[in-house]
């Protein structure tokens, strides 16, 4: 099993989330965060003053899987997600030991 991270533009969010659907993708995880990569923010006029927004906005999805749905999930995300320009975001692919469904006690690939 793998817990498959995306960090993604938070306009991107709703395409990504139909592209995961089609793929055979049943529940995600969705948070709002701040950070900031290589393109280390940029610089806002507000009210005639310029300011520095060092964190800027994104948005990161967790999904656990199976083995053997990584790459199409990958392929997925990178194909929606991508507008070649700095800052679509990361992939990040870790393996999870051990998933456990609250309700019922499943356990590993079970209770995803």
């Amino acid at each position: 099993m793998k817990l498959v991270t995306a960090i993604i533009k938070p306009f991107k969010l709703d395409d990504v989330r139909a592209a995961l659907s089609q793929v055979g993708v049943q529940g995600l995880s969705v948070t709002e965060v701040k950070g900031f990569g290589r393109q280390k923010g940029h610089t806002e006029l507000y009210r005639g003053a310029e300011y520095v927004v060092d964190f800027l906005p994104k948005v990161k999805l967790e999904i656990a899987l199976a083995d053997e749905e990584v790459d199409k999930v990958i392929e997925a995300i990178t194909s929606t997600a991508n507008s070649g320009k700095i800052g679509d975001g990361k992939i990040f692919v870790t393996p999870l030991e051990q998933v456990v469904r609250i309700r019922t006690g499943e356990t590993g690939e079970d209770a995803i």
